[in-house]
């Protein structure tokens, strides 16, 4: 069992009392960040809001079933005050804990429901290689997106792609940087080329530096629309099985000449930063 498996585990068996991020992770035997990123990348969901969507569902639950005491729900829920939990839950679902008691069901809002605690579907992978990259400096544009919907990164691709050339790149490759990855899910997507240290950042572009990284490098053979299946099974799976240990860093996408723009084929690397030698 991953600990995608495990966090939902712990998620629907703490539905009552409060549990944080690093609660979870500790529960799971990763990191904090590890444990967001396996998540945001098997279930497309951040995984806090995923646990407040849970709490507060199962409040909505019991307060349309007639709950008389909505303090105690709302501490049932994580919630230390009567007006932090109006709020949230007003925030969440359109109305006041009053207001859905009184409406007496659970019709017309978005209930957030249990993941089906089943084994994840991954790709299989090949083992990776291990590189110790130097300092590196990436050219690009920057856009930030949530893991629930970063439906702009293809046109973002497209804004880039006419200009990523006459960068005056190192390589023949581009880059696709996921970066300061938070809690709540939200990261930022560098569309990039690698450049000398020199090299002049244009106006509108951002500059990325890279410190030395040793990393796992994996392999993506098939369509680029695939990624999603691939980022699930090197964090669900190929980290925590491999007894690799994540760290916080810049995971890389890099797309050499063998990729097809065009058609999407040709495949990939995932460059994820990792602690020590395996």
């Amino acid at each position: 069992m991953g600990p995608v498996e495990k966090a939902v585990w712990f998620v629907e068996s703490h539905t009552r009392g409060p549990i944080g991020l690093d609660d979870v992770a500790k529960a799971c035997h990763v990191s904090p960040y590890h444990m967001t990123r396996a998540f945001a990348a098997t279930t497309g969901l951040s995984l806090m809001r995923y646990v407040r969507g849970r709490r507060l569902t199962e409040a909505a639950r019991r307060l349309a079933d007639g709950a008389k005491d909505i303090f105690a729900v709302a501490m049932d829920a994580g919630y230390g005050s009567h007006e932090a939990f109006t709020r949230a839950f007003r925030d969440h679902f359109g109305l006041t804990p009053e207001q859905l008691r009184a409406q007496g069901n659970v019709e017309g809002i978005s209930l957030t429901e249990a993941i089906a605690m089943t084994t994840t579907e991954t790709v299989a992978l090949d083992p990776p290689r291990f590189e110790t990259a130097p300092a590196r400096h990436y050219v690009g544009i920057v856009q930030r997106y949530n893991c629930e919907a970063p439906t702009g990164i293809p046109d973002q691709w497209q804004r880039f792609g006419p200009n990523m050339w006459r960068l005056a790149p190192v390589d023949k490759a581009a880059y696709g940087i996921c970066n300061n990855f938070n809690g709540e899910g939200d990261f930022d997507y560098m569309c990039a080329v690698q450049v000398a240290a020199d090299a002049k950042v244009p106006e509108g572009m951002t500059l990325l530096k890279v410190p030395e990284t040793r990393f796992a490098v994996f392999r993506h053979k098939g369509h680029v629309a695939g990624i999603k299946g691939t980022m699930a099974a090197i964090f669900s799976r190929a980290i925590p099985e491999s007894g690799l240990k994540l760290v916080e860093g810049p995971t890389i996408e890099r797309y050499g000449p063998e990729f097809n723009a065009m058609t999407g084929l040709g495949g990939f690397e995932v460059w994820v930063p990792i602690e020590g030698t395996p």
